[in-house]
């Protein structure tokens, strides 16, 4: 085992602050991941700050009428809340969706952002990974891939991004408020991860230093619906193949508004533009869901083992909007 320091922080500021005074130190939230990581030695920090006594775990309405989520409130408590049950389904879905129940009383949102790939090569330091160790390579290429990335992958990397919550977020315009050396900041969750390009080792737009704090949810506008659907080797807990959150919004057999986002195919949750340009104004059947699906997904490059994937979000997509259609 590597040895390393524990400091508990007292406030946000404190957090920072230690963090940023000593390069490659971790925040520990629940430490669901990084604790995993660091048994294995993926992980390695000097130092660990421990956010989690940190005041932000609450839950509370904005005077828009979205809501704020503190970043160490908890994944089951996120999900039970009786504001993200009624107003943003999908979220609730998602995170019920995501692990256990013993690992969601201890993950938090924040940490469940932050979360890094389950590629088996990534956790395997004895083997190449360009995103454990930049150069070495990826043998995920050639060798396991079946779990891995359709979309927006690179020569470099083909992994996934695993979170189910992120992925709900990202279809609900989430914000993502960040605390750091040079003050606050705001980022869109589609604009939080990265895809890998030429340096997958990073995997967020954070900077060092950076406290994710808070998630800011926009209010939804009357009659919109949401849901959250995923598709996994086994009902009990694992990852998804592939999974799809959808927001919709019908008046008078239409569509209005529609947000789509896609997880289990990408380095990052997969926010379905194309598909959205294509449903906005549309009828809201099936045609129309299939036709803006296949557009979305003409970008996917599947390597040998995955091409089911492309088949599987399409129906996953098509299926979860003539759901939403139906109770419009």
């Amino acid at each position: 085992m590597k040895p390393f320091a524990y400091l508990r922080a007292g406030t946000v500021a404190d957090a920072v602050r230690a963090c940023a005074a000593h390069p490659g130190a971790k925040f520990l939230g629940g430490g669901t991941n990084l604790v995993d990581l660091m048994k294995l030695g993926v992980e390695t920090p000097g130092l660990l700050v421990d956010v989690s006594r940190l005041p932000l775990d609450r839950i509370t309405d904005t005077p828009e009428g979205g809501l704020r989520i503190g970043a160490t409130v908890r994944n089951s408590d996120l999900a039970a809340h009786p504001a993200v049950r009624t107003r943003y389904p999908a979220l609730s879905q998602a995170l019920l969706a995501g692990a256990s129940g013993q690992l969601r009383n201890i993950a938090t949102t924040g940490g469940n952002l932050l979360q890094r790939t389950r590629c088996p090569y990534f956790q395997d330091t004895s083997k190449p990974c360009n995103k454990r160790a930049p150069g070495t390579g990826c043998p995920a290429r050639e060798g396991t891939h079946r779990d891995l990335a359709v979309l927006g992958h690179s020569e470099e990397c083909v992994a996934t991004h695993p979170s189910d919550m992120a992925v709900a977020l990202a279809a609900l315009d989430a914000e993502v408020l960040l605390h750091g050396p040079e003050g606050e900041r705001t980022v869109p969750v589609t604009g939080f991860h990265r895809l890998p390009g030429d340096n997958p080792d990073a995997d967020t737009v954070v900077r060092p230093g950076e406290l994710v704090t808070d998630v800011l949810l926009p209010p939804l506008p009357d009659g919109t619906v949401s849901l959250y659907r995923k598709a996994r080797d086994r009902a009990s807990y694992a990852f998804a193949l592939a999974s799809v959150a959808a927001v919709l919004h019908v008046r008078d057999g239409r569509v209005e508004h529609a947000a789509l986002a896609f997880g289990g195919l990408a380095h990052r949750p997969w926010r379905a533009r194309t598909a959205e340009e294509i449903l906005r104004g549309a009828p809201a059947d099936d045609a129309t869901f299939l036709r803006a699906a296949d557009a979305e997904l003409a970008a996917a490059r599947p390597l040998r083992d995955n091409a089911f994937k492309v088949r599987l979000a399409r129906h996953l997509a098509v299926d979860a909007l003539a759901e939403l259609t139906a109770r419009t």
